[in-house]
């Protein structure tokens, strides 16, 4: 059976995963800097960048290892809300989304399949959590299921106890408020057995992976 996976989840020191309001200017709300050593070169492999292999590049590669499709929230994909009324938005990345797999989307509201060439679908979908990984499951070509977020999107699986794995990152600063992926989840972390590794940049990774 494929895994549901969460990768490079970043989390400030006070808990927030994303701010509290989504705009075309800021994507992730007021919680920018929460990205401010991220690496997104190396999502496809490290051998894509000249730089050093260092443990935050080499963690942060694993995003698209055996991935076959991702999930996301309608937040992700853009800053509107309620029924599509702009069809030229075709989301954050312009003509070349990094997923390069199916991609469900999860909304309230119907839209068109989206089809980039390099191999990046949308599929809009009005689902609860078990119906969205039924459905990821059949676009996924036998490949593992990415969560993508945000973080409301993330805890809504972890509730519904469907996630096998997490890669949670801790950058050391403080947002003050925002959403976090957390938020009334008491005890979730029972159901995994987590590592943990903190590496010269200061961010420290967690691996979350559930218990058998």
């Amino acid at each position: 059976m494929s895994k549901v996976r969460v990768h490079n989840l970043n989390i400030s020191l006070d808990g927030f995963s994303a701010g509290g309001t989504v705009t075309v200017d800021e994507p992730i709300g007021h919680a920018r800097d929460l990205f401010s050593r991220f690496d997104g070169r190396v999502i496809e492999g490290v051998h894509t960048v000249d730089d050093p292999i260092t443990a935050d590049r080499a963690f942060y590669s694993l995003w698209g290892q055996g991935i076959g499709v991702e999930i996301m929230g309608r937040k992700k994909f853009g800053p509107q809300s309620g029924p599509w009324t702009d069809d030229e938005w075709i989301g954050w990345w312009g003509a070349e989304p990094p997923f390069k797999t199916p991609v469900i989307v999860l909304t309230h509201h119907e839209r068109e399949t989206l089809t980039f060439e390099n191999g990046t679908s949308f599929h809009f979908v009005d689902a609860a959590p078990e119906e969205a990984i039924a459905q990821a499951r059949e676009l996924a070509d036998g490949g593992d299921i990415r969560l993508g977020g945000g973080p409301s999107s993330i805890r809504q699986f972890l509730d519904a106890d469907l996630v096998d794995f997490v890669h949670l990152v801790t950058v050391p600063i403080v947002l003050g408020s925002g959403v976090s992926v957390f938020d009334g989840g008491r005890d979730v972390h029972d159901r995994f057995d987590i590592e943990s590794v903190t590496t010269a940049s200061g961010l420290t990774h967690q691996f979350w992976n559930r218990r058998r």
